[in-house]
């Protein structure tokens, strides 16, 4: 079966049951060899600082999409079936455009669109995929170890103290993240007061960030690693009070890397958690892995 995937989060559930797709999109990155396959698409979207970023995705949103698909090498490629994304046009290439697209095509693939908002919601796609791959039992076993591992971190923290927490997933304009990242951090052991579980991100203002004094501060910008991260770090650390939050004074505010933990839905929130429960609490967990960089 020839699969294609415009996602990341759906390229790494595809790999993760043990089926490599034939094309995948410019931003999927993991597992590592991907990055070999065919692209079938690309962003329109660019800008050194986040705020010309975030004005060019707002721009290019307002004349139609973030992404061009490359309709050749989608024909070549000749895809049984196409792994698309319910949840963001800017994130990755959604269904709306790989309908439109597939008009053009001679062959007509099947096409699974993936929606995730909720932690519950990846044991779904990861099913959903499972299904149309056919790879049903693994989806199951992979379902099983994903949520023994979030079991065993959920049960280390029980009756702790729980650390306000501040996940940012944009530095400029400041946005908290969203969707299933507040469920990530109450596994984790902390407590999260910037959206609900679920909740699309929001832009937050400097001064209610101030008012909420996080204690545990995780900045992790879409689409961007650790090393990308913290070189943005001034457009974070160089707001006004910086210095007299809880998170900084104590040492606890981190930059992670997004676009491999927090971002996605995918295996890897998992990973995402456990990094988490070491930011909140290192006296049980030991201190965040390398890839979790001290911002200060």
């Amino acid at each position: 079966m020839n699969v294609v995937s415009t996602s990341p989060s759906g390229t790494e559930i595809l790999c993760a049951l043990g089926v490599d797709p034939v094309a995948v999109s410019h931003a999927c990155d993991y597992p590592p060899r991907v990055r070999d396959l065919p692209s079938i698409d690309f962003s329109r979207v660019r800008g050194e600082s986040s705020a010309e970023r975030h004005d060019r995705v707002r721009t290019v949103s307002a004349e139609g999409t973030v992404y061009r698909l490359d309709v050749e090498t989608l024909r070549n490629v000749e895809p049984d079936l196409i792994l698309s994304q319910e949840v963001c046009g800017v994130c990755a290439v959604d269904t709306t455009l790989v309908d439109e697209v597939l008009v053009g095509l001679d062959s007509d693939p099947d096409v699974v669109g993936l929606h995730a908002g909720r932690l519950e919601d990846l044991f779904s796609c990861i099913e959903r995929v499972g299904r149309a791959v056919g790879r049903e039992e693994r989806a199951g076993e992979l379902n099983a170890e994903l949520r023994e591992r979030l079991a065993g971190i959920e049960a280390r923290t029980e009756g702790r103290e729980r650390p306000r927490v501040a996940v940012f997933e944009w530095l400029d304009p400041l946005i908290a993240a969203g969707n299933w990242v507040p469920e990530l951090v109450g596994i984790a052991g902390g407590e999260y007061g910037l959206a609900e579980p679920g909740d699309r991100t929001v832009e937050v203002g400097w001064d209610d960030v101030i008012g909420y004094d996080p204690e545990v501060l995780v900045a992790a910008p879409c689409g961007f690693d650790t090393e990308g991260t913290l070189a943005r770090r001034d457009e974070l650390t160089g707001r006004e009070g910086w210095d007299e939050l809880s998170a900084v004074a104590s040492n606890r505010a981190y930059a992670m890397d997004g676009a491999s933990y927090l971002n996605r839905w995918s295996p890897r929130l998992v990973d995402a958690t456990e990094r988490l429960a070491a930011c909140c609490h290192p006296d049980v967990f030991g201190e965040p892995p390398a890839d979790v960089a001290a911002l200060s």
